[in-house]
């Protein structure tokens, strides 16, 4: 394994990686997708001195499909909403679901049950980050601590909320899915999990890693104030009346804006390659569907 690679084997009892396509109802694409792996690597750790790529996805179950209903909500929250019931909490209407509640409504989902993968992220320091005092190996352990003892900054999901992932470390991700595997089956040969599926056009992430790369960073309170030392100087006496004052930034970096990207999935010997430079990505929205 390279020295930028992490990966985590996880698993769970039901799953849901919505396809965007499905307008109301939830239906679950047949596997993980890349953005979902990147979620629940960013669950176990993150800063934002460091970035993900998906390397690739090794299926140790691929599940069942499962089809149930559950309650949703219809309405949502505003910001100004929000700010309101801050300053008012007397004012505080929630939104309800389920039980005939005017908020909620029955859909149906098409989910997956039991499935269990190996994950394997490439790890990348953001521009920023390289200006920091921390270097890629000692993220890296991070990283693996984390993962070894359980630890998360929130739970990571299996696709939504609801579908709670355990995950545990992998060292080596290739001999992990070969003993999982006779685990589960014994005498059963990995490579028969998952022969070979042309997945079709899947959703590889809603943000470019690309412009991940730049990165931020939250700035200090003595940034701050240098900054509005500066910005203070910058007004004259005479003109300060007609200048209002310079707003003080928080966060040093490039603002991502988000764009859904495609890829081209497929399945090969229970393999699925996800890094951008092996797969053919399909980024440019036209009318009627994408091209590469």
């Amino acid at each position: 394994m390279s020295d930028n690679r992490v990966s985590i084997r996880v698993w769970g009892d039901f799953a849901c990686f919505t396809r965007p396509e499905m307008k109301v109802e939830r239906v679950s694409y047949p596997i993980i997708t890349p953005s979902a792996a990147r979620g629940i690597f960013e669950a176990i750790f993150w800063e934002p001195q460091i970035f993900y790529i998906i390397d690739a996805v090794r299926v140790v179950s691929k599940g069942r499909w499962v089809s149930f209903r559950r309650n949703e909500v219809t309405s949502q929250v505003s910001i100004s909403n929000a700010g309101s019931w801050m300053r008012e909490p007397k004012r505080f209407s929630p939104i309800q679901a389920g039980g005939g509640a005017a908020d909620g409504t029955q859909r149906n989902m098409l989910a997956l049950a039991g499935v269990e993968y190996i994950l394997t992220a490439q790890v990348g320091m953001t521009g920023l980050g390289q200006k920091g005092r921390h270097n890629l190996k000692t993220y890296r352990d991070e990283i693996e601590r984390r993962a070894k003892k359980g630890k998360c900054f929130h739970r990571p999901a299996l696709g939504v909320r609801e579908f709670a992932a355990d995950f545990d470390w992998e060292s080596d991700p290739q001999a992990a899915l070969e003993r999982r595997i006779a685990e589960i089956r014994p005498g059963g040969d990995w490579r028969h999990v998952w022969p070979e599926e042309d997945l079709g056009l899947m959703l590889y992430d809603v943000f470019d890693h690309r412009q991940r790369e730049a990165g931020f960073r939250w700035l200090t309170d003595e940034e701050r104030r240098e900054l509005s030392a500066v910005a203070a100087a910058g007004n004259e006496p005479k003109k300060r009346k007609k200048n209002p004052p310079v707003a003080v930034p928080r966060s040093e970096g490039t603002l991502v804006r988000p764009q859904a990207a495609f890829f081209q999935a497929s399945v090969r010997e229970s393999l699925m390659n996800c890094h951008p430079d092996r797969v053919k990505m399909v980024t440019k929205p036209l009318e009627g569907g994408y091209a590469a």
